[in-house]
């Protein structure tokens, strides 16, 4: 009973498509064969966040039932760039940018799959096959797939009727991801909806190379009111190394409409206990509250149970006029630095894109006078407290 229950979460919770089919996959799942699947995330910025945790999830739940699971960091495939949703093509990156980048991953994403116990997650490269690809090993890949498979892809197509232009190297992205299916010679692949087409076409490598059936499961993707990612480029991410009150507080600035989604995605709250706060909003229980049981509920997988209780009274006290700041988090800086780097730097920012949102939206403020900041590029000159949205806080030292 508790094996069926674990393979039908995992066959429906957070997930938006399986191919060849949720049948072939259930089958796999209830055979003795032991499965190989893997995630991989290309290292652009440098911290995974909650949006990169709902593969993640899903990868643990192989691993719960006693597969295989590998962790594979693009550090090849984040220098070509992935083109996936992108209306211009990523500036390229260094290799010293991308190990840079990925140096934190593995720690962050053991908060939730184990790299240590019993069938422990492995950890891979793609740099180590991707760079020993000759031309004609790159031509004999290639030879599987033609250009109109290519460019019917919707970014493409748009960028097309937009004029704008499209580059080589990006249509050699979902060959190259495809090809990590081959390399591993893995029996899956878990990610996001919007990674569909990379995705099947390391599938279809794996036939025609492997003569093997991989299957995909495709999670669902945690978006904002707009219908944006929660992501990196769109500057609202939660990154999962924040520090506990920043975390809680950003949760708890989340639209409504996030709250039942976050809720399946991002936490391991029983889908039982979801359907009933689903129940509970539509008999009018104040969204602020399941918003709490939201914020509480990620915290604690990145920072324990204590700490994430210690953040929602932080938060309560803080909005019930008991507290303002608390105890503020201190730092030095030299006259003249960049208020930016510094917040960046002290991770009160996951990225510096997001501070400059953040200071458009009149978000960001000196504590003690109240006064907004509008420069982005604000010069330090004094000591002073900054404020950036209701629970961030930082006191810099000149000196």
């Amino acid at each position: 009973m508790v094996m069926e229950k674990l393979i039908n979460d995992l066959l429906t919770r957070g997930v938006a498509a399986i191919y060849p089919s949720k049948e072939f996959l259930e089958s796999k799942l209830n055979g003795s064969e032991k499965l190989t699947i893997y995630h991989g995330v290309d290292p652009t910025g440098p911290t995974l966040h909650v949006g990169h945790s709902v593969p993640l999830f899903k990868l643990a739940q192989f691993q719960q039932l006693g597969h295989q699971i590998i962790f594979l960091i693009g550090d090849m495939t984040a220098m070509i760039g992935d083109p996936t949703d992108k209306m211009a093509a990523r500036v390229p990156l260094t290799r010293e940018e991308v190990l840079e980048n990925s140096k934190l991953y593995k720690k962050q994403a053991s908060k939730i799959i184990k790299f240590t116990g019993e069938n422990p997650a492995k950890l891979r490269y793609n740099s180590k096959w991707l760079a020993k690809l000759t031309l004609a090993d790159t031509f004999k890949v290639y030879s599987n797939m033609t250009y109109a498979q290519t460019i019917k892809r919707d970014m493409f197509q748009k960028r097309i009727a937009e004029g704008k232009d499209l580059y080589l190297h990006e249509f050699m992205y979902p060959m190259m991801q495809g090809y990590d299916s081959v390399a591993l010679d893995v029996d899956g692949e878990v990610g996001g909806n919007d990674q569909t087409f990379n995705m099947l076409v390391g599938r279809d490598l794996m036939k025609k190379l492997k003569n093997k059936e991989k299957f995909v499961v495709c999670t669902k993707l945690l978006t904002d009111a707009s219908g944006k990612k929660m992501g990196k480029t769109e500057g609202n991410i939660v990154a999962l190394d924040e520090e506990a009150n920043q975390m809680f507080g950003k949760v708890m600035s989340w639209a409504d409409g996030l709250i039942l989604s976050g809720l399946e995605l991002c936490t391991r709250l029983p889908m039982e206990k979801i359907q009933e706060i689903k129940l509970k909003l539509g008999d009018g229980m104040n969204p602020r509250d399941a918003k709490l049981i939201l914020a509480e509920e990620i915290t604690a997988i990145y920072h324990g149970r204590k700490k994430s209780r210690d953040a929602r009274k932080n938060f309560l006290a803080v909005f019930s006029g008991k507290s303002e700041m608390g105890k503020v988090k201190e730092t030095k800086a030299a006259v003249g630095e960049l208020l930016l780097e510094i917040v960046w730097r002290e991770k009160l920012v996951s990225s510096k894109s997001e501070f400059r949102r953040l200071v458009s939206e009149g978000a960001v403020s000196n504590a003690e006078t109240k006064e907004k900041i509008t420069d982005p590029f604000f010069k330090i000159t004094s000591n002073f407290i900054i404020r950036i949205g209701p629970l961030r806080f930082l006191k810099i030292v000149v000196g």
